[in-house]
C-alpha cells in the first residue's frame, strides 16, 4: 500500500458513518462589504492602490498621453516594453524608444528595458488589486514582472469592482491570471521591507476617467 492508498484510506474510515444523502453545507459569503456608488468605490480603490504604495493618477482619455509621457520622462526611461494590442494614442505623446512584447525575450533583454505600459483587466477596489489576464493589451505576463518600472492603465469606472467575487466573474480562469497589488515587496523576519524582490520597484496606475482630476 502506498501514500495516497494509505491518505485514502483514513478518509474512507472518517465517512464511513456519514448519511449518504446528508447536503453540503451552503455558507453565505458576502458578495461586498457594505454598499458603495460607483464613485466611492474608485475612490477606495485610488485609497487601497495607494496604501500599498503603489502610485495613482487620474486623468481623461485626452490627457492619458501626456500623463503617460510624464510617468516615463520622470522615471528617466529611454526605453519601453508595449504589449502587442496596446492603444497607440497611449504612447502618442513621447518619443521613447519602443520595445516590443516577444516570445524569444531573454530576462535580460527585458532587465534591461526601463518601463512597461499595460492596460488591466479588472480592478479590485476592496483589495487594491489590479488583475492582468495576458489580453494583448496586458502582454505575456513576464513583461510586467522583470521591468523595473510598471505603468498600468485602469478605465474608470467600467473596469473597477468593488469585491474579489465581483472581479472573478469577469476573469477567464484558464487565462494566465497575474494579480497585482502594490509594487514587489518582501519582508524577512525583522519587518525589513525590500521592493523590487519578484516583480516592479515601480507601480504607477493611472484611472482614466471622464474628467481630470490630479494625482493623488
Amino acid at each position: 500500500m502506498n501514500s495516497r492508498e494509505r491518505i485514502l484510506g483514513r478518509v474512507r474510515r472518517a465517512l464511513a458513518d456519514a448519511p449518504a444523502d446528508e447536503a453540503p453545507i451552503a455558507r453565505d459569503y458576502l458578495r461586498e462589504h457594505g454598499q458603495r456608488s460607483v464613485a466611492e468605490t474608485v475612490e477606495l480603490l485610488a485609497e487601497n492602490l495607494a496604501d500599498y504604495r503603489a502610485v495613482v493618477h487620474r486623468t481623461d482619455a485626452e490627457g492619458l498621453p501626456g500623463v503617460i509621457a510624464g510617468l516615463l520622462e520622470e522615471r528617466g526611461a529611454s526605453s519601453v516594453l508595449v504589449p502587442p494590442g496596446l492603444d497607440e494614442e497611449w504612447l502618442a505623446a513621447t518619443d521613447v524608444t519602443r520595445v516590443a512584447d516577444r516570445a524569444g525575450s531573454t530576462p535580460g533583454e527585458l532587465d534591461r528595458v526601463d518601463s512597461v505600459v499595460t492596460a488591466c483587466a479588472v480592478a479590485i477596489a476592496e483589495t487594491g488589486t489590479i488583475v492582468l489576464d495576458g489580453s494583448p493589451d496586458q502582454g505575456r505576463r513576464r513583461i510586467t514582472l522583470v521591468p523595473d518600472h510598471h505603468v498600468c492603465v485602469v478605465r474608470v469606472p467600467g473596469q473597477v469592482v468593488s469585491s474579489v467575487p465581483q472581479g472573478l466573474e469577469r476573469l477567464d480562469p484558464a487565462r494566465p491570471l497575474t494579480w497585482i497589488s502594490g509594487p514587489s515587496a518582501t519582508s524577512d523576519i525583522e519587518l525589513d521591507r525590500v521592493e523590487g524582490v519578484h516583480g516592479p520597484r515601480t507601480l504607477d496606475v493611472v484611472l482614466v476617467g471622464q474628467g481630470r482630476i490630479e494625482s493623488t
